[in-house]
């Protein structure tokens, strides 16, 4: 205990001098992010209704095992168990008065990982929605979210995470809310949104209308984008969007390894580590600087991405027609942005259009 907890000191001197991901940002074109959690967590004997985060306690050499996974197949950045560690999901679980616990523990055994690495690897403590509507439409309110992120934010923060991943938010309500708890927490944060209805995440909202979210919050997000959603060329186009908008925050892309599919009583993805490659290397091309998976991405996917990224040249940004080709299909004819006033990203090439951002 005594040498984890000389760890995470060392990272809290280290916080109060500079954020880890933004210094690593500024000498970095881009960042490999992690792949699943639960996916690989089932694979290591996860029942199916099981709150993975009590594994944090009861099991820690899988999470350790969990991280490793990810760091050892060239992972620049990874999430936490901790997606679900919130009082309102927790208290499914009767658990919902350890969350303080369960968010230090699983920040605690990736600071370990982390700092074991031999490099710089940035520890994201995963904050997953609450499960439950947003007022006017359901009973959670503005304040109790604000509360449950809170606490989730202030046992992540007392485990050495180097910044929050709030993620698979719907509401932007639900992510406004997040914000406000890092901002109490004095921790920085990242967030991103899953687009998982034609285009739209399921309470409606657009790319184009994230994007400009984001520019106009008080305390913005250091990176923010798209993760799990349908497939990857469905979150590809969705980035698309988000680059069309003009932001000015790194974009963030964690597709899912293709599409779900049953496969002997069990879901399967059926994205291969050729065509994650693929989807990681027209990620970067499309604009995003921070790249990883979402369900269905194990460490041989990561490890192909990797490589992928780092022994293929940046292109020009890939054009609708060029990602279907690669990833197949899109799962709508149209993603809502023309809806905002946004121009949809084009089918075809085009000359003129902005450059992808470098640095």
């Amino acid at each position: 205990m005594g040498l984890r907890q000389s760890g995470v000191t060392q990272h809290r001197e280290r916080h109060l001098m500079g954020n880890a991901l933004s210094d690593l940002l500024a000498t970095r074109d881009w960042l490999l992010a992690d792949g699943a959690t639960g996916t690989n967590l089932f694979n290591m004997g996860l029942s199916s209704g099981d709150a993975p985060e009590l594994w944090n306690a009861d099991a820690p050499e899988k999470i350790r095992a969990l991280y490793s996974g990810a760091v050892d197949a060239g992972s620049d950045l990874f999430l936490t168990n901790t997606f679900g560690a919130n009082a309102s999901r927790l208290k499914l679980h009767d658990a919902q008065d350890r969350v303080h616990e369960l968010n230090r523990l699983g920040a605690e055994l990736g600071r370990e990982v982390a700092d074991g690495a031999g490099r710089k690897v940035i520890v994201a403590g995963s904050v997953g929605p609450t499960g439950e509507i947003m007022a006017p439409m359901g009973a959670l309110t503005h304040e109790l979210a604000v509360e449950m992120f809170h606490e989730q934010a202030e046992g992540l923060k007392a485990g050495g995470a180097d910044v929050l991943w709030v993620e698979t938010i719907s509401a932007p309500e639900e992510y406004k809310a997040a914000a406000e708890a890092a901002t109490l927490a004095g921790m920085p944060w990242c967030g991103t949104m899953s687009f998982d209805t034609a285009g739209r995440t399921m309470m409606g909202l657009t790319s184009a209308a994230m994007a400009q979210m984001v520019g106009k919050m008080k305390s913005p997000p250091l990176a923010f984008g798209a993760n799990c959603g349908v497939g990857a060329s469905d979150l590809l186009r969705t980035v698309l969007g988000f680059v069309e908008a003009g932001p000015t925050a790194p974009i963030i892309a964690k597709g899912n390894a293709g599409i779900p599919k049953y496969v002997d009583g069990h879901i399967h993805y059926d994205g291969t580590p050729d065509l994650m490659a693929e989807y990681a290397v027209l990620a970067r091309d499309c604009g995003a600087r921070i790249i990883g998976g979402c369900c269905g991405t194990m460490p041989d996917h990561l490890r192909a991405m990797r490589a992928a990224l780092d022994s293929r040249a940046p292109g020009p940004r890939p054009t609708l027609d060029a990602i279907e080709t690669a990833l197949g299909g899109f799962s709508s004819a149209a993603d809502g942005t023309e809806g905002d006033g946004a121009a949809p990203p084009p089918r075809r090439g085009r000359a003129g259009g902005r450059r992808r951002r470098e640095g």
